[in-house]
């Protein structure tokens, strides 16, 4: 079995560190923070394996605060870790703004050059990373990244400010970090590296970071998702959706109702089109339409139909049977006229996706009956 230390063990990024390395088989995991008794501290220096030293400080009420929580720790925890003659993987917590002449950089990279001087007259393995802006679920509003300000002040309403649109931020995701933490357990470093980054950051402007985060804000009543291939767009919607209060995950659609039974629209986008789901009552048909280009999916999920269709040049009715016992998803190419028609006993349900989102200016929707 493997032990880990994590200092900081309760703060944004310890957490997160914290559960991912609490799925894993046959690892102990000791933690520490605020609060906790030294006495762990000295249980880790003489019994981890890997040494995830993530403590520290960025808002204190005085600047000497810095140093006592930035480089007596460090130097206090290395301390331990060689009164107890070890030599654990020590992985390090900077910032990029330890190159910066502030007192927080300065107080960064004081904690780096007591790592590196272990290191170098020990040969103990080290890793020090500087990490960027690091945004995603549970970071603090105001206090860690602006990302998590504006994620919050925006799912609760409130007003957020971008003070310099055009400045330009560069961020990293916290799940991207955790799995270069992570690797460090399954694949000790080589002693003579010391400087690690994260494979992939994201860079934007406040104002682009605003926007996209306003965007979110709307999607749950514009329906439309930006574009999920972008992955900076991922991880700020898994980290807005975070901030959501605990009463407003659901949102009501925009039920349309009418003698065959009920639609709504569930999500859309110009990159996918969208997906919608209707009812229809037994005896009701709905469709009697073709289209040029648009392309659909049918999928029942409840009931029987009869899906048909006829290409517009032909007088053969195509007849697909289909029932919420042997689920399928069924192709509507151009150029064929279709319905789906209830053949049960019961409410239809179908689950629709159009490969474009509809324009009541640009249908292409043309009214032609199956059977004639």
């Amino acid at each position: 079995m493997k032990t880990v230390l994590i200092t900081g063990a309760a703060g944004f990024v310890g957490r997160n560190l914290a559960v991912a390395l609490g799925r894993r088989e046959g690892l102990e995991i000791l933690r520490f923070d605020v609060g906790t008794d030294p006495g762990v501290l000295d249980d880790g220096a003489a019994r981890a394996d890997v040494v995830f030293h993530l403590a520290g400080v960025n808002r204190p009420k005085d600047d000497a605060e810095f140093v006592a929580g930035n480089v007596d720790l460090t130097a206090d925890l290395i301390g331990r870790i060689e009164a107890a003659a070890r030599k654990p993987v020590f992985v390090l917590s900077s910032s990029i703004q330890a190159d910066r002449d502030n007192p927080y950089g300065r107080s960064k990279l004081g904690a780096e050059q007591a790592v590196i001087a272990w290191h170098e007259r020990s040969g103990a393995p080290v890793c020090v990373y500087r990490l960027a802006n690091l945004f995603g679920k549970w970071s603090r509003p105001n206090y860690n990244t602006v990302v998590a300000t504006f994620c919050h002040n925006i799912a609760h309403g409130l007003e957020i400010t971008v003070s310099n649109p055009d400045h330009e931020l560069e961020l990293c995701y916290i799940d991207d970090l955790v799995a270069a933490l992570v690797a460090h357990l399954d694949a000790p470093p080589q002693p003579a590296r010391i400087r690690w980054t994260v494979a992939r950051t994201f860079r934007v402007t406040l104002a682009d970071l605003a926007a996209r985060i306003r965007a979110f804000a709307a999607l749950r009543h514009t329906l439309v998702v930006p574009d999920l291939a972008d992955g900076l767009n991922r991880c700020l919607h898994a980290t807005y959706l975070s901030f959501l209060p605990q009463d407003q995950f659901a949102t009501p659609v925009a039920l349309r109702t009418d003698p065959r039974g009920w639609l709504f629209e569930l999500i859309k986008s110009p990159h996918f089109g969208q997906i919608f789901v209707s009812t229809t009552h037994p005896g009701i048909t709905r469709g009697n339409h073709y289209h040029d280009t648009k392309i659909e999916k049918f999928c029942l999920i409840q009931g029987r139909a009869a899906i048909r269709f006829r290409h517009i040049d032909s007088a053969e009715v195509l007849t697909y049977e289909v029932d919420d016992t042997d689920i399928q998803v069924v192709d509507v190419p151009p150029g064929y006229t279709h319905h789906i028609e209830n053949i049960g006993d019961v409410e239809m349900v179908v689950l629709f996706w159009a490969n474009e989102t509809f324009d009541p200016d640009r249908a292409d929707t043309t009214f032609l009956e199956v059977q004639r």
